[in-house]
């Protein structure tokens, strides 16, 4: 590539360097020479002032620089950057500025004006300094920038008592006229201007090579390096290059930006080449250590969790392992299997898809032909209260401190040929099928639901087919776009939307505020795992189930910390003894402990009298009160030494001795349901209407549940239910317009809206008809969507959300992967609102190719070519617009991207 196509300059530039040199942004250069502050430019843009002032001291050299935007003050001076009086390091971010190392120089680039200033710090000052504006600005400006600088020289300078203003002087230098007489191919008829420019400079700073220096590279940069004095300048005015840290080399044109091994390909644009210290060819710099090393990428350390890891050294969990190659980490897939969370109102699918269930109520959590997991909640508080399992010919009950099997309680374990199920510990009931379906039910001190399944199945869990994107599809066969109507169709009959949202009581909101902070705190009990598990979703979850907690407000807190233990615990990353930390421990009765890593093999007095069915599993450790070494749990959930444990055989508990004790005592519990009347018979009073019939339940029984169209796609209960009432005829069923219809002609409905059988939509990349009131959905291939907007709202191509508001500038997809070749980057930054707290737009650029850098920004598109590149030659894209949309379509086929940018065009 020819390096002459990198040097460019901001078109609309305005510099000032050496002693008092200044470079209006459309004027010629004069000279000022003085020790007064300066306005060097001031304006006002979209509403945001921004004003620069300059002082030189009795060196020359800038002794002082303030900048304000938008009220924000940056101040240069003694070698410090001072931002509203406080001394910031660099990289600096805030929401209106970013202040970062750019080659040799340090720069300020704001976020709300297309403005960046540039300077280059030196013994005893700063000897150049310039502001560079994106695009030309339609609005006055005042100080020594302006169109009329030499005019606006005494409107420019503010007084003070000790300050002098002189004219400039010059005399004869021999410097600075060997040092032109090499750039005449360059300045031409330029060059008495020029001259006297350099006399007027260097006049009374002979001895400082700084001011002489800056003047002399200021001449050369806008030569060029084609240009016969880029290679000898220095040797004829014999100022030395500058010295470079560690490793590094100085460049007269390099990187701005040093490749290193966090960013071994940094994108840069076309104005991003600068004087700066490099590593050399074929090396990065190692940025993950002190002291400026550089060595090949093959040799960079890897990074995790703050940790330094070595190429070659592997860093594992539970569910994956990761080796260091040169600076990235090559994972294996996850190979533990896909678990299914319901933890209160949160549900977490198999695919990793989070949200929250609308309704105290019940659900099928999943489901496949020969078993049903349902979920029912508690009707006080969002938190479930019972979970049964239906397999086969069996039911299992799982509710607070309590398992069943039909009306039988199970207080150890129940095993058959089809299932086993076992209490792991006081808190944790196990279920392990033959067929490889897995739950884990938390009982203590709430109950919550952990399911890994084999295969596909449905439900409020998924599908667990590695795709997000399916993951909302409705008990009706189609994909619904929000969490309420999926899980509503899931629900077992009528379902309220009666979880709030969000917190309604304040004091609750107070108290869950500050309590779950611990989960986010980096120096807290939770830090070590946040590494591994994100808390914002764990964090979020807590404050909400306990500000809603209409109980035990510690009770709820814990069990949501408890919940992201867990979940660290799930990949091995061992927390310490977070529940004293958090005054979250637990009571154990009689002479049980707690532990945090009980297993179930061989730990009660009944598992001594024969081989123990749990020994054989893959049963990770879980918490909860247990007997410790030694003791096994003995009848009366007592620990006791293994010589006092009674035998057990074929159901009989002897005792050790010669006693015997015939059987063991048994009690039953019966569940109690409570059925709603509702006023029904009154169609026997007033008549039917529709056509339809009145049913009478104790004359002639029908499962009255099953009598509309919807219900034709909702999961069934697990009993015939019959209420008497006006009800379709028989082999016909109530549409959604209350009509009845043949079960061909049932409608269906989607997003809330109701379709007639035969009528089709388009989601998720598939085609779904309407048919016999469900949907049949057949695949279209189509493009994923990514977008961003608001506050840092974010869906991947696999839809996933999350949301992140950083105040830097991110690339937001590219395809420029480890050896740095390819067609296109796409980059976004947020652009905030005079309310720093708000984001009111975005800057986006797109480089394609490395050939056209477009820009959107404040509601317009710009355009960067490279050196020689003509746009007619070869497009590589197309804008239009369409309402309120900018479209960038790139029909080239390296890319077949497109972009689709929301702007508001109205002024």
């Amino acid at each position: 590539m020819n390096p002459q196509r990198w040097i460019h300059y901001f078109k609309y530039t305005c510099r000032t360097f050496g002693s008092g040199v200044v470079q209006p942004f459309n004027a010629s250069a004069f000279y000022v020479h003085s020790n007064c502050p300066f306005i060097l430019t001031r304006f006002t843009h979209n509403r945001v002032k921004c004003d620069v002032t300059v002082r030189r001291g009795g060196n020359g050299l800038l002794v002082q620089v303030e900048i304000i935007i938008n009220k924000v003050r940056t101040v240069l001076q003694n070698g410090s950057i001072l931002v509203e009086e406080k001394s910031v390091s660099l990289p600096y971010d805030h929401t209106y500025q970013h202040i970062f190392r750019y080659g040799l120089y340090t720069r300020l680039r704001s976020s709300l004006l297309p403005l960046s200033v540039t300077w280059h710090d030196v013994p005893g000052g700063i000897d150049s300094l310039r502001v560079d504006l994106e695009q030309e600005l339609n609005t006055d400006m005042m100080g020594l920038c302006g169109k009329h600088g030499q005019q606006l020289i005494s409107e420019s300078m503010l007084s003070e008592d000790t300050c002098q203003m002189r004219d400039p002087i010059s005399a004869i230098n021999q410097e600075c006229r060997e040092f032109f007489s090499y750039t005449l191919d360059c300045l031409q008829a330029r060059t008495p201007f020029y001259m006297q420019l350099c006399e007027e400079n260097i006049y009374g700073y002979e001895l400082n090579e700084h001011i002489s220096c800056a003047f002399f590279k200021e001449i050369v940069l806008q030569c060029g390096n084609s240009s016969y004095a880029w290679n000898i300048w220095r040797y004829v005015t014999r100022c030395a290059e500058p010295t470079c840290p560690g490793d590094l080399v100085y460049v007269e044109q390099g990187a701005a930006f040093v490749p290193s091994c966090s960013s071994p390909n940094p994108r840069f644009s076309i104005q991003d080449m600068t004087s700066s210290c490099v590593c050399l060819k074929g090396e990065v710099l190692n940025d993950h250590l002190d002291g400026f090393q550089c060595v090949v990428e093959s040799s960079c350390p890897c990074v995790f969790a703050g940790r330094s890891y070595l190429t070659r050294d592997i860093r594992s969990t539970k569910c994956q392992s990761c080796v260091c190659d040169g600076g990235r980490w090559l994972c294996s897939e996850n190979f533990c299997p896909p678990r299914c969370l319901i933890e209160g109102q949160f549900v977490t699918t198999f695919d990793g898809k989070q949200y929250a269930v609308p309704g105290k109520c019940a659900y099928v959590a999943l489901q496949d032909l020969d078993w049903t997991i349902k979920i029912e909640f508690s009707e006080k508080e969002a938190s479930l209260k019972a979970v049964t399992l239906q397999l086969y010919q069996e039911t299992f009950t799982f509710e607070h401190n309590k398992v069943k099997s039909g009306d039988e309680e199970i207080t150890e374990l129940h095993q058959s040929d089809q299932v086993l199920v076992f209490w792991q510990s006081s808190m944790y009931v196990q279920v392990h099928t033959s067929f490889g379906l897995k739950i884990q039910v938390q009982v203590s001190p709430e109950v919550q639901l952990y399911i890994t399944s084999p295969r596909n199945h449905t439900g409020l869990c998924g599908n667990s087919n590695n795709d997000t994107t399916d993951d909302f599809t409705t008990s009706s066969g189609i994909i619904e776009n929000s969490a309420q109507p999926f899980a509503l169709s899931w629900s077992l009959g009528n379902c309220g939307v009666n979880i709030p949202s969000s917190c309604i009581n304040t004091d609750n909101e107070i108290f869950a505020d500050d309590k779950c902070s611990v989960l986010n705190n980096p120096a807290g009990i939770f830090a070590t795992c946040h590494g591994h598990i994100p808390p914002d979703q764990y964090h979020t979850a807590c404050v909400q189930r306990t500000c809603n907690c209409g109980g035990n407000l510690q009770q709820c807190l814990c069990v949501s910390l408890g919940s992201y233990a867990k979940a660290c615990r799930s990949l091995g990353v061992e927390l310490g003894d977070w529940r004293k930390s958090t005054n979250c421990t637990l009571k154990c009765q009689k002479n049980q402990e707690f532990f945090y890593d009980i297993r179930a093999c061989n730990r009660t007095c009944r598992s001594l009298s024969g081989r123990d069915p749990r020994c054989g599993l893959e049963d990770a450790p879980v918490e909860g009160c247990g007997c410790p070494e030694g003791t096994h749990l003995n009848q009366g959930n007592t620990c006791t030494p293994k010589t006092e444990c009674f035998c057990h055989h074929h159901g009989v508990a002897t005792p050790p001795g010669p006693v015997v004790m015939d059987g063991r005592q048994c009690f039953l519990s019966q569940n109690i349901s409570n059925y709603k009347l509702s006023n029904t018979l009154l169609c026997f009073v007033s008549g039917c209407r529709n056509g339809k019939v009145c049913v009478h339940c104790s004359e002639y029984l029908v499962n009255t549940a099953q009598k509309t169209c919807d219900s034709l796609s909702k999961p069934l209960g697990a009993n015939t239910t019959c209420e008497s009432g006006c009800y379709c005829p028989h082999d016909q069923y109530e549409d959604h317009h209350g009509n009845c219809v043949s079960r061909d002609n049932c409608t269906c409905v989607y997003s809330g809206k109701v379709f007639s059988a035969g009528q089709h939509v388009k989601t998720n990349c598939k085609t779904c008809f309407c048919g016999s009131g469900q949907w049949h959905c057949k695949d279209e291939p189509c493009p994923g969507t990514c977008q961003v907007y608001g506050n840092g709202h974010y869906q991947t191509f696999d839809s996933k959300w999350y949301r992140f508001d950083g105040h830097c500038q991110y690339t937001l997809v590219e395809d420029y992967c480890a050896d740095g070749n390819g067609s296109f980057s796409l980059r976004v930054e947020s652009v905030p609102c005079c309310d720093e707290a708000l984001t009111c737009s975005r800057s986006i650029v797109l480089d394609l190719q490395g050939e056209v850098t477009l820009t959107l920004s404040d509601m317009r598109v710009t355009r960067r070519l490279g050196k020689g590149w003509t746009l007619q030659e070869d497009p590589l894209y197309t804008t239009h617009t369409v309402g309120l949309y900018i479209i960038i379509s790139v029909p080239t086929p390296l890319l077949q991207k497109q972009l689709l940018s929301q702007h508001n065009l109205q002024q």
